[in-house]
C-alpha cells in the first residue's frame, strides 16, 4: 500500500431498526426473516427515511461522496429512498437482500449453502443495479459476519470488493484468524480472509479502522461511535490513516430522534445512545478529517489507488 495515497471512505449502512439480528435474520431473532416480520407486523415500520434525508444533507454540506451499503429490500418497502441517494451522486453498494446473517455469530458456521447465498446475493445486486442505473461492485456483510468462502462467491458474482472485516482484540465476526490483516486495503487469499502479497487476485477487502494501544480497539464507527464517543473513534481513524486508506461508517438510524418499537431478543440497551448526540459525533469526525482526501470505495478501486 502506498501511504501517500492514504484516504478515507465514508460509508453508510441503509437498514432500519427491524433489520438488526435481535429482530430479524439471526439464530436468536424474534422473527426468522424480514418476510416473517412484515407478515406479522402491522404497526409503523419506517424509522429510516427521515434520518437518511438528514444524512444526505450533511454529506452535501461537507462535499463528500459516500458509499451507501443498501439492504436490497429497502427498495421495495421505502419507495424513492434509494433513488434519492442515487440522485445525490453517491455510490450504491450491497448490504444483502434482507440483512440476514450469513454465518452464525457463535459457531461461525454458514447459515446458508453457497448456492443459496449466491442466488440471494445476485438477486440483491440486480435490484440495486436496476434502481441505481449503475453496476454494483461493493458488498458489506450484514452485521459484519463474514466468511472467506463468501468472498469467493462475491468475486464469482461480479463484485470487486468487500468491506466487512474488523480486526480487534474483543471479538471476531469472521471464520478466519485474520493473520496479516491490519486496516489498509488488501487482496485476500483464495478461500479465506487472510492477507497475501503473492496473489494475482484483483478482489479487494477494505477492513475497518482500529486503534492499536497494545490491544486493538474497533474505531470504524457504527455501534462503537455510539458507545465509545467521537474522541476514541477519531484517534483510531487518524492512526489507521497513517497505515493507508481506511473506512468510517454509521447508520442513519443511529441519528434517529425517535424511540424504536420495543421488539427483539437480547440487546435491550442497543439503542440507549443515538439521535442528536450521535449526529454531533459524526460531524466531529468529519470536521476532524477536513484535510483528508475523501473517496467512495468504488472510485478507490477503479482509480487504482496504490494497491
Amino acid at each position: 500500500m502506498n501511504k501517500r495515497n492514504a484516504s478515507l471512505s465514508v460509508t453508510v449502512d441503509i437498514e432500519d431498526w427491524y433489520h438488526i439480528p435481535s429482530v430479524c435474520g439471526s439464530s436468536f431473532s424474534t422473527y426468522p426473516d424480514v418476510d416473517g416480520f412484515f407478515k406479522h407486523w402491522h404497526g409503523r415500520y419506517d424509522y429510516l427515511t427521515e434520518p437518511t434525508m438528514r444524512v444526505l444533507t450533511l454529506l452535501d454540506r461537507y462535499h463528500i461522496t459516500a458509499t451507501f451499503f443498501v439492504v436490497a429490500d429497502v427498495v421495495e418497502h421505502y419507495p424513492g429512498l434509494v433513488e434519492s441517494i442515487v440522485d445525490q451522486g453517491h455510490e450504491i453498494a450491497c448490504h444483502g437482500l434482507h440483512h440476514e446473517c450469513k454465518i452464525d455469530s457463535v459457531t461461525k458456521k454458514p447459515r446458508f449453502g453457497r448456492d443459496d447465498f449466491e442466488e440471494r446475493t445476485r438477486k440483491a445486486k440486480r435490484i440495486l443495479e436496476k434502481v441505481s442505473g449503475e453496476r454494483v461492485v461493493g458488498y458489506r456483510a450484514p452485521n459484519a459476519l463474514i466468511g472467506g468462502w463468501m468472498l469467493d462467491s462475491l468475486e464469482k458474482i461480479g463484485f470487486l470488493y468487500d468491506s466487512s472485516v474488523c480486526v480487534n482484540s474483543f471479538y471476531n465476526k469472521t471464520d478466519s484468524m485474520l493473520n496479516g490483516v491490519s486496516t489498509d486495503p488488501y487482496h485476500p487469499k483464495i478461500h479465506g480472509l487472510e492477507s497475501t502479497i503473492n496473489s494475482d487476485r484483483s478482489f479487494i477487502e477494505f477492513p475497518w479502522a482500529h486503534l492499536d494501544i497494545g490491544m486493538k480497539i474497533p474505531t470504524s464507527g457504527g455501534p462503537m461511535l455510539r458507545f465509545l464517543g467521537a474522541h476514541i473513534i477519531q484517534k483510531g481513524i487518524h492512526q489507521s490513516l497513517s497505515r493507508g486508506h481506511t473506512v468510517f461508517y454509521f447508520h442513519p438510524i443511529d441519528l434517529s430522534h425517535e424511540t424504536f418499537p420495543k421488539v427483539g431478543n437480547k440487546r435491550r440497551f442497543y439503542w440507549i445512545i443515538k439521535g442528536s448526540v450521535v449526529e454531533d459525533r459524526v460531524k466531529q469526525i468529519l470536521d476532524g478529517n477536513s484535510s483528508v482526501q475523501y473517496t467512495c470505495l468504488r472510485d478507490y478501486v477503479e482509480d487504482g489507488y496504490g494497491l
